[in-house]
């Protein structure tokens, strides 16, 4: 904290790195010996769980997730049976830390990268790890892996990141954390400059540079997404909800809704994690019931504007099993996938990929005539799957006809009111 209340985050990470030769002393990519550790709530990790899953490298690079709470010490893996990381064998991620460093007193944070053989942190740089899984980890990369930071694009990406990160993502904790109503406001007006600014540059745009997806939408979105839940209230970022902005509203639910993105969220961990942790804003501990989350997966329209979301690639498949978030969690089952008949959709971000998919075929039925599109759409899915794509496909075709007869019903109806008709048949 400075002496005029202004928040200042402590960035002295440990930062050794890990490249794809170990050139220069520092440690060689090797699939199966890096465990990264991240807490869902935290949304400096939600960047890298975000890049690994778009990237591919769940087999290369495994995860331990901490629990949403933690005291002064450290975080915690209190989601494992007995409290221990089943690899790393440990409760406190400070113990990995202090394996590191002898004594180490600085804070424990995620995301952080440990060397398993050793059980020590090698890197918490949450700036760099992203970049360094997207080129350093190349060739653990799936096929259809999409570029997240094209040479071409990277001058723009990092001056648009900049703004964001001092004024968006590091600005909510600057209005949260300050401690002079002076420090707050300084804040809070430049946090909803920044997102009118942002705002306007969205609106003409699907994503913040290029065409496609990038480091900078994945900087940007784990603020939105936490937006609603946690900053307005208790950070004080309450000019405006995410959902009363509606060109930022779309822009964030249409990465939430992009394979990679929402699947990554738990929103009740989250605001059990600041509304617990920081009992100096919250003495009570008591955690919010709100807000209503069914709005994250109503339609955008984003696409209209164009874009490709993975650019020449392919969207990822869905998350590991162990990975998965509850579906009570975030409502999901019901959310992402409503039955159909008997059996229903069992495996949530599966079945959005079969939205996803099924949507597309149907968007290009409608314009050749044809069913080719579903061939194509689940040509490179796996036979689950497919079979959910091609069974939501039928659901859609058949509603569409539905509406469509309907239409022809009221645009008669009108044509008849409009001649002076109605009621003479």
């Amino acid at each position: 904290m400075s002496g005029s209340g202004e928040f200042v985050r402590d960035t002295r990470y440990l930062d050794r790195r890990i490249t794809a030769d170990g050139r220069d002393g520092t440690f060689p990519v090797q699939a199966g010996r890096y465990r990264l550790v991240v807490a869902r709530a935290c949304p400096w990790a939600n960047r890298t769980m975000i890049v690994r899953r778009l990237l591919g490298l769940e087999g290369a690079l495994s995860m331990g997730i901490c629990g949403p709470e933690h005291d002064w010490r450290s975080w915690s893996f209190d989601l494992d049976p007995g409290g221990l990381d089943p690899v790393l064998g440990i409760h406190w991620l400070r113990e990995a830390y202090e394996k590191a460093i002898p004594g180490y007193e600085r804070g424990v944070t995620v995301p952080a990268v440990v060397d398993v053989p050793a059980g020590a942190v090698v890197t918490a740089d949450f700036r760099q790890i992203t970049l360094d899984l997207e080129h350093e980890w190349a060739a653990h990369h799936r096929p259809g892996a999409p570029d997240l930071y094209p040479e071409r694009l990277r001058e723009e990406i990092e001056e648009v990141s900049a703004g964001v990160y001092q004024d968006v993502n590091n600005g909510v904790y600057r209005c949260g954390f300050a401690s002079t109503q002076a420090a707050y406001e300084d804040a809070y007006r430049a946090l909803f400059a920044r997102l009118d600014w942002l705002s306007e540059r969205l609106a003409t745009r699907r994503y913040l540079v290029g065409d496609t997806i990038t480091e900078a939408d994945v900087r940007l979105w784990p603020t939105l997404v936490r937006f609603d839940a946690v900053y307005h209230g208790h950070f004080k970022c309450n000019r405006n909800k995410l959902t009363e902005m509606p060109v930022l509203w779309g822009y964030a639910r249409d990465l939430f809704q992009t394979p990679g993105f929402g699947d990554t969220i738990d929103f009740q961990q989250t605001k059990e994690h600041y509304y617990k942790v920081h009992t100096g804003l919250n003495p009570s501990k008591i955690v919010p019931a709100g807000p209503d989350l069914s709005g994250w997966t109503t339609p955008h329209r984003r696409d209209e504007l164009g874009g490709r979301p993975f650019g020449d690639g392919t969207p990822p498949g869905p998350p590991p099993p162990a990975e998965q978030v509850a579906a009570d969690r975030n409502l999901r089952r019901r959310i992402w996938a409503p039955r159909l008949g008997r059996q229903g959709i069992q495996e949530a971000p599966q079945a959005r990929t079969a939205w996803i998919c099924a949507a597309a075929a149907v968007r290009s039925a409608r314009s050749t005539g044809g069913s080719g599109g579903m061939r194509v759409a689940t040509s490179t899915m796996n036979a689950s799957s497919a079979r959910q794509a091609r069974g939501v496909f039928s659901v859609l075709t058949a509603s569409w006809a539905i509406w469509t007869v309907l239409a022809d019903g009221l645009k008669a109806a009108a044509s008849h009111v409009s001649s002076g008709q109605w009621g003479k048949q």
